[in-house]
């Protein structure tokens, strides 16, 4: 099936998103001990509070929805000059943007200065993943810096091609995991079930790499079905991770059409939806779209972000209407060589997190997929930007260090070392400063 068959033209990204009641009321103001005074009068004390309160008319203030611009002056120049001719409500028809996105080096040569190492990556069919870039997120790019963060993310470069030691088209061993097509059964209690292997815009260091983009998974009824039914039939799995490719570039229609079929098996507790599209695609995310996951819930989504050059006015507005509509969201980050390999970028890009409502969940260590080592480090740079962030920023800032085992081992946290051991019946700890301390710990 043709990947443009899952898509449907999409709501104004402008429509007004639900906020919460002016009216609502505090009652616990007082610091007065209970009254003896009978039930009536307390209601009717508090009856006319709420009556007052809802007289001043209390403005509720929105952070950040009402505090940014529509759009950047990046991206409003960008549009100037490739686009003149597109209004705001085609620009912001997610519809719109997949069809137009950029796939060919004649498209990306009219936009962007390439150099002769990007124009190389050209001439070498061998690739395992194509190019694409919405026009969105190529309003993002530098036209004339090649080692922009965002530009070496989407832009292919002749390294892919190049296999080094421990690499693999499949390093994490999915394949081997997988009990029906599509689906990756590595943990007892959840399943990761890739929907469709389709991206508005394909991340040069992308895991799947060996199957995205290629038409060769095709998301059919009876394709689905399969995997629907490997979970109806396994009673253990209560978490299903729709990944892909990108669940949100599905269709409502599809969309809803899986999830409904995921609620109606009794022991799926939780369902939560891996994606890209706030970051690359935020058009995507309408009001149409959060009626319908509302319908869903308990639903969660992991969210990728790997800059501070991603947490546009857009991007702001996509996961404010998505936390509005009661979805919780956790950001799943890559660590990238020379893009946000230090503690400045990755405590900026955080902080946006927090302000965007989103919880820095994971922070990846690059896996090892052929092509990959221009964006891996080594480990020890992860674990100077955990202790840079552990007590230097809000612990809801910091994420857990990760690497995913190859050969499907499954998520290893890594922690820089504040255990250094013991003495007599104490532990000795090491602190974000340095400092050491004793915590009494009887063996």
């Amino acid at each position: 099936m043709h990947h443009n068959a899952f898509f449907v033209k999409a709501s104004n990204i402008n429509e007004p998103a639900e906020t919460a009641d002016s009216s609502s009321v505090n009652i616990q103001d007082d610091d007065e001990p209970p009254s003896s005074c009978p039930t009536s009068q307390i209601l009717s004390a508090v009856e006319q509070k709420a009556s007052e309160h809802r007289k001043k008319k209390d403005p509720v203030l929105v952070f950040p929805r009402t505090r940014i611009a529509p759009t950047s002056n990046v991206t409003r120049a960008f549009r100037k000059k490739h686009y003149p001719e597109i209004s705001n409500k085609l620009w912001n028809d997610w519809y719109w943007q997949v069809s137009h996105r950029i796939r060919s080096k004649q498209q990306l040569s009219a936009m962007l200065s390439l150099t002769g190492e990007e124009t190389a990556a050209f001439e070498n069919k061998e690739r395992l993943l194509p190019i694409s870039v919405t026009p969105y997120y190529m309003s993002l790019l530098s036209e004339n810096d090649p080692d922009q963060p965002l530009r070496r993310t989407v832009i292919p470069m002749p390294q892919e091609l190049i296999r080094s030691f421990g690499e693999e088209d499949d390093p994490l061993g999915e394949e081997k995991q997988s009990p029906v097509p599509g689906l990756v059964h590595r943990y007892p209690d959840r399943v990761l079930f890739m929907v469709n292997d389709f991206c508005s815009t394909y991340c040069r260091y992308c895991t799947r790499s060996r199957v995205v983009g290629h038409g060769e998974l095709q998301a059919n009824h009876l394709y689905l079905e399969k995997a629907l039914d490997y979970i109806r039939q396994t009673a253990t799995i209560r978490d299903v991770l729709l990944s892909g490719g990108d669940p949100l570039t599905l269709s409502d229609d599809r969309l809803n059409w899986i999830l409904t079929r995921l609620r109606q098996i009794p022991h799926v507790e939780i369902i939560r939806i891996g994606t890209k599209i706030p970051a690359v695609l935020p058009q995507r995310v309408t009001s149409q779209l959060i009626r319908l996951l509302r319908r869903h819930h308990p639903l969660w989504m992991s969210l990728h972000f790997v800059h501070p050059d991603e947490c546009t006015p857009e991007a702001y507005r996509a996961c404010g209407i998505l936390a509005d509509g009661g979805i919780p969201l956790g950001s799943q980050t890559v660590l990238l060589k020379g893009i946000n390999d230090n503690i400045e970028t990755m405590t900026e890009l955080f902080h946006h997190m927090m302000k965007m409502r989103i919880r820095p969940y994971y922070l990846y260590q690059c896996d090892p997929i052929t092509g990959s080592a221009h964006f891996r480090t080594p480990i020890e740079k992860g674990l100077e930007i955990i202790r840079g962030l552990r007590g230097f920023t809000s612990g809801y800032a910091v994420p857990t260090y990760v690497v995913d085992a190859p050969g499907g081992g499954g998520k290893i946290p890594l922690m820089p070392n504040y255990f250094l051991g013991r003495k007599n019946d104490s532990i000795l700890l090491k602190n974000f400063k340095d400092g050491l301390y004793q915590y009494p710990d009887s063996p």
